[in-house]
């Protein structure tokens, strides 16, 4: 989920954010002209749920991992890849995936390291999850499928993954979506206490600091169980049935997901050690870089992450062609929660 730090250091820019119903956006998305002078596509409405499953998964050696992915639309289409957060998989874009793969554009939704299908190629292998660790995965996944340039989209993981790959290797990021703005992790500021109701908002990272959090991990039923209540926390407006998270609740039974997910939360406590060879990163990142590749944003208004201010904390680590939006009446998963208004986001922002 979200940098605790970007979140609190603007608890003091006011109220709530303008919200944009999801009808609204629809609209105004489509309204201006795309770069090439062609009036940018207009994604259908699809219902959330509409589509329950991918309808096949590959794999592919790439780095240090067998990845796992879905795979939708022309093969030799304009690349878009969806990248998932916790505690969620791929299947948050199972009704996004289609509605690009409509568009024209070959879409590649991977599981992250520790999830799924994806494995390490060697037991011996360190179970890193530190955030440059997790954005070179991806760039060894494109370069494997021999993808020189995609637009990436993403949210909680998956918008850190993305921003970090067009902060740090902008050439091979034709556009951005990223959920929640700039959520690049300084290991050194999360050290500072925040705001007591922010800290609240991080209950279960303090647990998996704890030797009983990291049990519960270990724990399919406690597991499945504490992914669940996440759910229902962070997004309030979403009734998903016990069918829909029981397929994501699959990708939780690989053998290296408790690993992944606690080093990834303890790491960014400054709790857990990474590896030296993304000292070099790191430090790229500590410095916050600005991303100059062209982006939209999305705040979901009902996840207890998304600060106030209508974006405006992090719109200046954005230097290129830009849109934000806050989105009415949805939750953290954004995706899955309002699919077409996440395709959309995706179609306008290759198209600034």
């Amino acid at each position: 989920m979200i940098n605790r730090r970007a979140f609190s250091k603007v608890l003091g820019l006011g109220g709530g954010a303008a919200a944009i119903s999801l009808t609204g956006l629809q609209g105004a998305a489509s309204a201006g002209p795309a770069s090439t002078g062609a009036q940018t596509p207009t994604v259908p409405v699809v219902a959330p749920g509409t589509h329950t499953g991918f309808p096949t998964l590959k794999q592919v050696r790439a780095g240090l991992l067998d990845v796992g992915y879905a795979e939708a639309g022309p093969a030799h289409g304009p690349v878009v890849i969806l990248l998932h957060g916790w505690p969620y998989d791929i299947h948050s874009y199972v009704d996004v995936a289609p509605l690009l793969a409509d568009q024209g554009y070959r879409v590649l939704v991977p599981y992250l390291r520790g999830h799924g299908t994806t494995r390490f190629l060697s037991d011996s292998t360190f179970r890193n999850a530190q955030q440059s660790a997790v954005a070179l995965d991806i760039i060894a996944f494109m370069d494997a499928l021999n993808v020189r340039r995609a637009v990436l989209a993403g949210f909680d993981w998956g918008s850190r993954t993305a921003d970090i790959i067009a902060a740090l290797w902008p050439e091979r990021v034709k556009a951005l979506v990223s959920t929640s703005g700039y959520v690049i992790t300084n290991v050194e500021a999360q050290k500072t206490p925040a705001a007591a109701n922010v800290e609240h908002n991080w209950w279960y990272q303090w647990y998996f600091a704890t030797e009983r959090g990291a049990q519960a991990m270990n724990t399919p039923t406690n597991r499945d169980a504490l992914c669940r209540l996440v759910w229902t926390i962070v997004s309030p407006n979403w009734n998903f049935d016990d069918a829909t998270f029981a397929r994501t609740a699959q990708a939780f039974a690989n053998p290296d997901y408790a690993a992944i997910v606690l080093h990834n939360y303890r790491w960014r406590l400054g709790l857990a050690e990474g590896e030296r060879r993304y000292d070099g990163y790191e430090k790229q990142l500590a410095a916050r870089p600005s991303i100059q590749v062209p982006t939209v944003t999305l705040d979901p208004a009902l996840d207890p992450f998304t600060a106030p201010g209508d974006g405006a904390s992090y719109r200046g680590f954005f230097t290129g062609p830009y849109q934000h939006r806050t989105i009415a009446d949805i939750g953290h998963n954004l995706p899955q929660e309002a699919p077409t208004v996440f395709a959309q986001a995706v179609v306008d922002a290759d198209h600034l």
